[in-house]
């Protein structure tokens, strides 16, 4: 009776496998399992703490707490634009408990420029969410003589390489939001870079030592609201709430959209029991009213993506990409 049963469970088990129902139920299991209680998810930011990538990453971590019932801790690395905490990124074991932060262009540019010499590719991740998408904009002292991009446009065709704009790296998408300006309308600027970040662009910005600062929307909120600065266009297809009355680049003429695009994934490999776990905690973080206030307070535009939708959109960024990375040179 008992070797007829261990038979019987043995067909039963090979007639599951060749249908792959076992693959399901183990992947289901995986999934209830995961996070298991008490063990810590750490999210990787490769930048600073206090910036807007951080604050947008400390928000989303807060979110997913409650909606997996475990610790999401933020952990800053800094350096290489971000290439230090994709480098630990790649390399950690794939089980969903080291999730990180992809910003665009950096987590994209850094293993196409073969000079950064990265031990990864875009294979190396396991895409879960976009979070962010921070357009650049054009922003002037608010006593400036430029009023329009018009009249940056003339005064750069005037005078080459004399208007000065800063960026935050020589491959920031600051950097190629210009280039993309440049070649659209004929000018070349004066570009200086602050590889330090946007605070210290800032600081030479209302120091009177930089024309145009070309930042993303959430970097100025306060400047905006204090009066400081004129907003001259704003990178993207839509107007942005939080800078009531500034028109878009197109709506001036000059069809650009750029920005800092923000999202998170785990190391290739992560089962996709898990992945699944992952990206749906960030879908309904998203999509709570909560986030949703807690992110436009802190001037961050919310633009979910699903880890299919994310992935077609870093293909086309890529594609962009390879066409201008030859202009940094």
């Amino acid at each position: 009776m008992v070797r007829f049963d261990l038979f019987r469970s043995a067909k039963l088990l090979s007639i599951l496998m060749a249908s792959g129902l076992v693959l399901a139920v183990s992947s289901a299991a995986f999934a209830a399992e995961f996070p298991e209680k008490g063990k810590t998810i750490q999210m990787l930011v490769g930048f600073a703490a206090g910036g807007s990538t951080d604050v947008g990453a400390r928000l989303m971590a807060s979110g997913m707490e409650k909606e997996l019932g475990t610790s999401v801790l933020v952990v800053n690395k800094p350096g290489a634009s971000g290439q230090i905490a994709y480098t630990a990124l790649t390399q950690a074991k794939p089980d969903g408990y080291t999730i990180g932060n992809t910003n665009f262009p950096s987590s994209v540019v850094s293993y196409l420029d073969p000079a950064r010499k990265a031990t990864y590719a875009r294979k190396s991740f396991e895409l879960l969410a976009l979070h962010v998408i921070d357009p650049a904009l054009f922003a002037v002292k608010a006593d400036s003589p430029f009023k329009t991009l018009k009249d940056v446009v003339d005064a750069a065709k005037a005078n080459p390489r004399k208007v000065k704009i800063s960026t935050t790296g020589i491959q920031s998408d600051e950097a190629f939001a210009i280039l993309q300006f440049q070649k659209m309308t004929g000018t070349q600027f004066a570009m200086v870079h602050f590889a330090q970040g946007v605070a210290s662009a800032m600081t030479a910005f209302l120091g009177g030592k930089i024309d145009v600062l070309c930042a993303n929307v959430g970097d100025l909120l306060s400047q905006f609201k204090s009066g400081e600065v004129r907003i001259l266009g704003i990178m993207d297809d839509e107007s942005s709430p939080f800078y009531p009355g500034v028109k878009t680049f197109e709506q001036q003429g000059y069809k650009l959209y750029n920005s800092s695009s923000r999202g998170f994934a785990a190391p290739a490999g992560t089962p996709k029991a898990v992945v699944d776990a992952l990206s749906g905690a960030m879908k309904r973080v998203s999509a709570s009213e909560d986030h949703k206030k807690r992110m436009a307070d802190m001037g961050l535009t919310l633009r979910y993506m699903d880890p299919v939708q994310y992935n077609a959109y870093w293909s086309e960024y890529e594609k962009t990409l390879i066409e201008l990375l030859p202009l940094t040179k």
